[in-house]
Order: C-alpha cells, then structure tokens, then sequence
C-alpha cells in the first residue's frame, strides 16, 4: 500500500490538483455540475477542482492518515508522517507561488484585488487575455514602428572589406541619424577627403548594391581639425529608402493646387486694394476702421476693379513663377529632383512665397547653395526691374492716366526701397499723404519684400538653406536665433513680422537633412555673395523710422 500510495502521490493528477485549474473570469459564478465540486475563492483567484480529482485526494489523504487500512500501523504512521511532511511543503511552495502570482499582477495593474465585500461565487480576475499598458515594452515598440535600422552583418562586411590602412581607419561607431537608426563610424582619414569618400561610395555599391547612403560629414564634438586642414570627418550609413525623400502623393498635388488658387485670389484681392483712393467708402470704411459698425457692405460693387487689380495680380504671380523657376533651372543640370510649389497666399503682399522640397539627396554643400540662391535671385530680379520701370513710368507726366494713388506711408515700410523711391521721385512728390506711382511699383515692391523675408537665414528656408551650404548647420543655429529674435522685436518686416515669424515656426523652422559630401567647402565667392544678400535684406525690411522719414521726406509725418 505505500508503494501505492507513492505512486499515486507522484501521479500528474495529484500535481495537477496541487497547482490547480484556473479558468478565464465567469461573469456569474454557475450553478456546480456533477462534474465539478464547488469553486473556492482563494486570494481573488476562483479555483475549479474536477470532482474525481478531489475524490482521489481525499483517498490519498486518508491512506496517508490511517498507514494504509490493514498494514503494519507503525509502518503507516512513519510513512504517513513523511507523506504529510512532504505534501505540507509543496502545499506551502505552491502557495507561495500563487502569492508571488497574486503580488506581480497587482504590481503590475493587470489584475485588480480582491475584496471581501465581493460577491460570493463571482471572481474580480479578468481574463487571461488581458491587456496592460505597463507592460509594453516601449523602447521595442519604437524599433518596430520606427525607421528600419542597417543590417548588422552589413556593417561587419563595411568594417572589414571598406576602411583599412589606406582609406579610414576605424575607431569606435556611434547612432546615426534622427532616430540611431544608421551607424556613425569615426576614425582617421588617411587619404584626401574626396578621393577617399568616392572610393568607399564605389566599394559600397560593389558590395551592398543600391541598400545603403554613405554620408561624409564632419565628427561630432571633434577636438580639433583634420592635420591635412579643414574639420575632422567621420562617415554615417543609412539605408537608401530611410535616407532619402519619398515621392510626392495625390493629396499633395490637390493641396498644391488650392493653394495655388488661394493665392491667385490674394494677389487679385491686392490688385484691388491698391486702388483703394477709387474704392466705394463703404468698403473702404469697412475694412479699414477697426470701430465701424453696421451691416457688411455689398461685396459686388468691388467687381468693376477686378479687371483694373489684374496688372499688379499679374506682377505678384510672375515674381513668384520666376522664383521657382530659378530653382528648378538651377536643380536640374545636378540631377536633383524638387516637388511642387506649394504657395503660401498672404492678402497684405499677395503671397509670402512657396514651399519647395528636395526630392533627393543632394550630393555636396555646393549644390545646395546654388539651388537656394538660384530662386531668390531670379526672384528679386524681375521684382527689382519691375520696381525700377514703375518709378520710371511714375515720373513720366504722359503716363498719368495709369498711376494710382497710394498712401505715402507705405514707403516708409523699407529703408531701402524707401530711399530708392525718394530717389527717383524727389522730395515733392513724396513728401505730401499721397503718392502716384505705377501698378508695377507695387508688384515690385511685394516681390521684393517676399524674396527677402525668404532669403532670411533661418530653418529651410532660402536663405536658411544657402547658410548652411556655405557655413555648416552649426552656423545656421546663431543665425537663426538672431532672426527669431529681431522677428520677434518688429526690426525686420514692421507689421509683418509677427505673421512671418509664426509662419516660418510652423512649416519651415527645420533645417536641410545633410549632403552625401557634407565636409566640402562652397569657395570664398560663394560665401562672399551670401554675405551681401543677407546685407541687402536685412536693409529691405527695417522700416523707417519716423525721424529719419521726416529728415529724409519720405511721406508725411505728423507727429513722433
């Protein structure tokens, strides 16, 4: 009989009574069925025990008590005693087990405790397919959702077979890229920096195909400079489709072409505002006079001006269609791709620009200047001869029936081309509330002021961009700080800086992802002619002042 007794101790039914059978949580405790004893609630966790499991642990029990029936009782007792001992300890391992169980699921939030006012029969365990918020895993998470990082085996074939004695000699790696999703590698050049980074682009496509960007850019927190000159360069890897700009998409293409309509109105909405000495006074009144009061008045009588407003609507558009064709001309002998212009439409100068995105990695910091220059110099071009024949034509006493009356004020919005006007112009004819100039000086006037709010030398934009390609990202970071600041202040741009500003934080504060060769340099002229842009910008939108306006018989000034 102990031998028995052994055995069936020793049986998976017992061991599986011991660590008992859960089932998922019942919304109702049910009614016991012959198959099943009653459940019991031990520590919030219901219980079900198979009545034949319960039978045969009652039998086991009771052998264990009574030495086995009709054997030797002294026999039974001693067996009887170790069998007890035994059973009271896994009982106890097993118990605190569930207890270990019961703690890491209340840690964890996954489960909620039990109470002894609950419901007699009814479990407050959820089921086993429960879901935690604690329990995800948030760095693994991000690996799965984020970019597809480089192939590790790739990167021990790059060590091993690309840099060596006569290329880059190897030091330690680093993350790479916004998210680490590519590897830095940093070390020593041994060789000229273009020769050697044409010679690792070649035996990277030899050996890895199409997969990877190779990047040359200058090292991270470098002590010093290379000792052949210039800065210290380190290599990054990317995969190709991380590295570089997706195409553009349909809804792309359906905002590009609102916008686009967008500002096509506010350009005409321009042209008429700038025969506002014509105007109806109810309108006039009614956009003008932050106290008038009343119904609105009827837009249709501003429909006989529409055809008169089309010359300047006209002006505005082709500054800025120059503009991006300047861009485009300039991208396409450098095999790099741009997307469409996305317009921005402003009802003050008829438009404050154009979005346009790289659609390709740009291969050295040259290019990246000569594509941003390009736009903004087309750009203040036509706006500048625009400028200058309308004064011309302004001056001229058989073009009179052509001029329009415009308030003398708004000469004094820019130190330059207030100075130039009143160059052109003389003192009479600017010094009085009104001025009559031609419709282009107006469109010139606007394209001017747009190009250079686009040539400041912040985020991407133009002039943000070709500041990076001359002096580095680094660079743009002080520069871009000191034109938030002077934004911010009202030095540049008057009225519209605040709008510029909030404009430029929304869509273009991000700086250019780096060239492939991000190390070379763009050549003293190039950084020569950059400093002069940015000169004849920042005099383009200070404003005069009243004093100096006064002095200089730019408008009439009343009081200061």
């Amino acid at each position: 009989m102990a031998a028995a007794a052994a055995a069936l101790a020793s049986s998976p039914i017992v061991h599986l009574t011991a660590s008992r059978v859960r089932l998922p949580r019942p919304t109702r405790a049910p009614a016991p069925s012959p198959a099943f004893a009653t459940c019991s609630s031990r520590g919030g966790l219901v219980e079900w025990r198979p009545r034949a499991l319960r039978r045969c642990e009652d039998r086991l029990r009771c052998f264990s008590i009574d030495g086995g029936g009709g054997g030797d009782g002294g026999t039974g007792g001693d067996d009887g005693e170790k069998r007890s001992e035994e059973e009271a300890a896994a009982e106890a391992k097993v118990g605190g087990a569930a207890e270990e169980l019961r703690s890491e699921r209340t840690r964890s939030g996954s489960f909620s405790s039990s109470s002894s006012s609950g419901t007699p029969g009814v479990s407050n365990e959820p089921p086993f397919l429960s879901f935690s918020v604690d329990n995800i895993d948030t760095v693994k998470l991000l690996e799965l959702l984020g970019p597809e990082k480089v192939d590790p085996a790739d990167v021990k074939a790059i060590k091993e077979k690309l840099f060596g004695y006569t290329t880059f000699w190897l030091t330690r790696e680093e993350p790479f890229g916004d998210l680490g999703e590519g590897v830095l590698f940093i070390g020593n050049l041994r060789g000229k920096r273009e020769e050697t980074f044409a010679k690792l682009q070649r035996q990277l496509r030899e050996l890895t195909g199409d997969k990877y960007n190779l990047f040359m850019v200058e090292e991270p927190n470098s002590e010093g400079e290379d000792p052949r000159g210039g800065p210290r360069v380190s290599f990054g890897l990317l995969r190709r489709e991380v590295s570089e700009p997706g195409p553009t998409t349909l809804w792309q293409y359906v905002i590009s072409l609102l916008l686009f309509l967008l500002t096509v109105f506010s350009c005409v909405e321009l042209g008429i505002a700038s025969k506002i000495s014509s105007l109806p006074p109810e309108i006039v009144t009614y956009f003008t006079d932050p106290n008038a009061t009343g119904p609105p008045p009827d837009m249709q009588l501003l429909l006989p001006f529409v055809e008169s407003a089309l010359p300047v609507a006209y002006g505005v558009l082709a500054v800025q269609l120059f503009h991006e064709v300047g861009h485009f001309l300039a991208a396409f002998p450098k095999k790099v791709k741009l997307s469409i212009p996305f317009f921005i439409p402003n009802f003050t100068l008829g438009t404050f620009g154009a979005i346009t995105q790289f659609k390709s990695i740009l291969p050295d910091r040259k290019t990246m200047f000569d594509i941003a220059m390009a736009g903004p110099l087309a750009g203040a071009a036509l706006s500048f001869s625009m400028f200058f024949v309308g004064l011309l034509l302004s001056s001229n006493p058989a073009g009179a029936s052509d001029l329009v009356e415009v308030p003398s004020k708004l000469f004094q919005g820019s130190l330059l081309l207030g100075l130039v006007t009143r160059a052109t112009l003389g003192y009479r004819a600017m010094h009085a509330a009104t001025v009559a100039i031609h419709p282009l000086v107006i469109a010139g006037w606007c394209g001017l002021t747009t190009t250079a709010f686009n040539m400041l030398p912040v985020g991407c934009l133009d002039g943000g961009r070709a500041l990076q390609g001359a002096f580095g990202k680094d660079a743009l970071f002080g520069f871009g700080l000191t034109t938030y600041s002077l934004l911010g202040l009202g030095v540049l741009g008057g009225p519209l800086s605040l709008p510029w500003g909030l404009y430029v934080l929304i869509c273009q504060r991000t700086p250019e992802k780096p060239c492939l060769n991000d190390v070379s340099d763009v050549g003293t002229w190039r950084r020569a002619a950059l400093i002069v842009s940015v000169f004849l910008v920042v005099l383009t939108l200070i404003p005069l002042w009243d004093e100096l306006a006064e002095d200089l018989g730019v408008g009439l000034v009343t009081s200061f």
